[in-house]
């Protein structure tokens, strides 16, 4: 039978279950060709012998399988000559549902006498960020300061003033003890949050700050260094509890526009210059250089963002509560988040294309990814699920395109917005069923992986959206943008 004919009514498959690392799941098995997702997920549980029934996605040729087994090979004309090979891959055993309201808006930003004005951007929310155990937000604005907010209450609960200039980045330590801000101005400052008191300023850098990343949780417990990415063309490793730079990486030519920890003792910074460097952890010693982009790179995401984010915490918030305990967790989740393969780095830029490394092992490309038509923004605009097998992007074609998180094949385009998806607009839920952008258009929209297609629309914003997040924990997620508003929505 060739792909292009559909199975008679009666035909059987032979088929043959397989994990991503080509293990075999049991025996070869004929079934039906009018089987579904969930019948395949009932046979592997049992062939797996589960004593619970976990979740599973199937995978053919890259193409997910979310029919019955003969309309998905008539409609991806896949031939069944041979035994047909199907990949599974487990999904999260909780399951995130989608965020469909605001609940709460949150002024402050602009100064309580201030009159919002959305022709005046200055005082514009710059960056969002939930802390690791989703309790708490902090944000950055371009009135010069650092909010931080409780969940619990959907109140503001401390404003931190220090920055000379507009808060371009905000990162939480991966213990949620210390947070982290930069500036326009180059000037890097640490936050208690439990407190809202400085904890002191980092200097060194000349200019303004791009991009910040905590050491991960796995490799030392209580999170202690950091480093920052800047226009000076530097990467700095800072002590925290010091606030004294340890050392500077420099070989870029031109500004650095993200820097990412890794958690396999790696470093990696993307610049103007067309590179992305490779550096230790430990020393700053140049690995190496990967090179092929044509034009800036302006975004990176790893594989195991996600786990690194978030160290200790589960997807409910919660850590153990010994230091010892929190690093082995930390571990075991980083160790499971890469599911046997190395970690990957996806980059984008402004010629139109993304790549897919190997960073840690080889200076090629695993793969190149085309299909924008206009640049591939900053600010995670390429960003990994949180299991690692989808590469969302956004770009200022006012599309988001879905790719294979493994081999960089492209899966799908989401269109909706009717504005370009910029900046720091685009989040993943815990459980990697959903994600969620902002828009140019004021709109957030969720979309659904599975079913490829818009799950909500939520409108709310008065302009330009400018950065999202959903908390870790699965229950919120929160906006910024030109309107100087934050805002949660929930279910």
């Amino acid at each position: 039978m060739t792909g292009t004919e559909q199975p008679p009514s009666h035909a059987n498959i032979i088929i043959q279950l397989e994990s991503e690392e080509g293990n075999a799941a049991g025996p070869q098995l004929d079934v039906p060709q009018d089987v579904t997702p969930s019948q395949l997920e009932t046979l592997l549980n049992g062939l797996q012998h589960n004593e619970e029934r976990l979740s599973y996605s199937f995978f053919i040729h890259d193409q997910e399988l979310a029919a019955e087994l003969g309309t998905h090979l008539l409609k991806h004309q896949v031939s069944v000559e041979a035994v047909l090979r199907i990949v599974y891959q487990p999904q999260a055993v909780f399951k995130v549902r989608a965020v469909t309201r605001c609940t709460a808006s949150l002024g402050g930003h602009a100064g309580a006498s201030a009159v919002p004005s959305i022709n005046t951007p200055r005082e514009a929310v710059l960056s969002v960020n939930f802390s690791p155990d989703g309790n708490r937000v902090a944000s950055g604005s371009g009135d010069t300061s650092v909010r931080l907010w409780d969940l619990h209450t959907q109140t503001p609960q401390f404003t931190c003033n220090g920055h000379a200039s507009w808060v371009l980045v905000v990162a939480w330590s991966p213990d949620a003890a210390v947070v982290a801000s930069g500036d326009h101005d180059g000037g890097l400052w640490l936050w208690e949050p439990a407190t809202g008191k400085a904890m002191g300023q980092c200097k060194g850098h000349r200019k303004f700050i791009t991009s910040i990343a905590w050491q991960p949780a796995h490799i030392e417990l209580p999170s202690r260094r950091f480093c920052s990415g800047s226009k000076d063309t530097t990467i700095k490793v800072w002590d925290a509890s010091t606030r004294r730079c340890l050392f500077t990486m420099s070989n870029h030519t031109q500004a650095i526009t993200q820097v990412k920890w890794g958690g396999d003792g790696l470093i990696y910074s993307a610049g103007r210059d067309c590179s992305i460097n490779v550096w230790a952890a430990a020393d700053g010693r140049l690995l190496r250089s990967l090179t092929g982009h044509g034009h800036w790179v302006n975004t990176m995401s790893l594989s195991t963002d996600y786990v690194l984010r978030t160290g200790p915490f589960d997807h409910t918030g919660v850590a153990p509560d010994d230091i010892e305990s929190r690093k082995q967790v930390a571990q075991q989740r980083y160790d499971a988040a890469r599911h046997g393969l190395p970690e990957r780095l996806a980059t984008g830029s402004d010629d139109f294309t993304l790549f897919l490394w190997d960073p840690s092992n080889q200076k090629q490309p695993r793969a190149r990814m085309t299909g924008h038509m206009q640049l591939v923004n900053q600010a995670c605009l390429v960003t990994f699920s949180p299991d690692g097998r989808w590469i969302a992007s956004a770009s200022f074609d006012k599309s988001v395109k879905l790719w294979d998180g493994v081999t960089g094949a492209f899966v799908a385009s989401f269109r909706g917005h009717v504005g370009p998806v910029y900046q720091a607009s685009v989040a993943w839920a815990s459980d990697s069923r959903l994600f969620v952008s902002g828009s140019k258009d004021s709109t957030l929209k969720v979309w659904d992986v599975r079913s490829k297609k818009l799950l909500m629309d939520l409108p709310g914003h008065a302009d330009e959206v400018f950065s999202v997040d959903w908390s870790p924990n699965g229950k919120t997620v929160v906006s910024g943008g030109k309107d100087r508003m934050v805002k949660l929505w929930r279910r």
